[in-house]
């Protein structure tokens, strides 16, 4: 494998709009290609919106009618995976010749799911994966996704997989990733804060792995005037302010965190890279112990990831 560029997009969505916001992510995608970026990743919940400060009116016992309206419209705003913002994606990686790994807000009949979902060049769209366990109130919106979409994808760049913002907090699924011999660890995420750099770093070192985390950065103003924000409704108000990164298998920062605004992060990955680092540690292999630790992964459904 011969080094190459990857990039991180740091960009907002139209929470209302998943065309238009498909639209501009290709148009990032084209801009990443064209500087030589070979892997594209992109922020969590991006087509389809990530519902920052909403609460869908839900006080525990009770469903307010504005929460219910709310969840309608989120609804709406989520995507098919047989639909146009898909098939736009899968058009420009075919044009680029790029991977990319895109967060989507994906509808199954009446649930959604925040997902993620890889595109291989002119393969399209290979595969998804999504979030096993949504964080607190998101567990409200979001179905619970399940074994049967943990997948990495072994590609000409490395082994390619995708754990979705506080997944990373899980240590059996990172175990999972690093068992299916991961070397691009992507991690979409709505995560801004700055304790997010040091957990990516952490992971890299864990993982001997490259990582490349991206989050969105969007004020107020993008979201709609039906929009129920705890932060408030100035139109200039940041719900997400970035800090994406790309960090090497030993926790180098190679590019990021950037907290300036809408940007794509570049770095060159040198493959080779993730064999030094796994020189002096290797969490699967000469420094694993096996007689005493064991790691089952149900990948037919309804379960997901355990230690035993």
């Amino acid at each position: 494998m011969t080094p190459f560029t990857a990039a991180v997009v740091q960009m907002a969505s139209c929470p209302d709009d998943p065309l238009a916001t498909a639209q501009t992510a290709v148009a990032r995608l084209r801009e990443a290609a064209a500087k030589g970026a070979r892997l594209v990743v992109f922020p969590e919940a991006l087509i389809g919106g990530y519902p920052k400060g909403a609460s869908f009116g839900a006080p525990i016992g009770m469903r307010k009618p504005e929460g219910r309206a709310a969840f309608a419209r989120y609804h709406a705003a989520a995507i098919d995976l047989d639909g146009p913002e898909v098939a736009l994606l899968a058009e420009a990686c075919a044009e680029t010749g790029a991977f990319a790994v895109v967060g989507v807000i994906e509808r199954d009949g009446a649930t959604v799911y925040c997902t993620v979902l890889y595109f291989d060049g002119d393969k399209g769209l290979v595969g998804k994966h999504r979030k096993l366990m949504p964080t607190a109130a998101e567990r409200l919106i979001w179905g619970f996704g399940d074994g049967s979409t943990l997948p990495v994808f072994k590609t000409g760049l490395g082994t390619i997989g995708a754990v979705i913002c506080w997944e990373n907090y899980m240590p059996a699924l990172r175990m999972h990733m690093y068992h299916q011999g991961v070397s691009l660890y992507c991690a979409p995420t709505a995560d801004d804060r700055d304790t997010w750099l040091p957990t990516m770093q952490h992971i890299a070192m864990e993982g001997r792995t490259f990582v490349l985390t991206a989050c969105q950065h969007i004020t107020r103003a993008a979201y709609g005037a039906a929009h129920e924000s705890a932060l408030g409704d100035d139109p200039d108000t940041v719900m997400m302010r970035g800090g994406s990164a790309i960090i090497g298998p030993l926790g180098q920062v190679l590019a990021g965190p950037d907290f300036s605004g809408e940007t794509i992060l570049y770095a060159q990955i040198d493959p080779a890279d993730v064999m030094r680092a796994k020189y002096d540690f290797d969490v699967t292999g000469h420094y694993a112990r096996p007689d005493v630790f064991q790691l089952t992964v149900d990948t037919r459904a309804k379960h997901a990831v355990r230690e035993v």
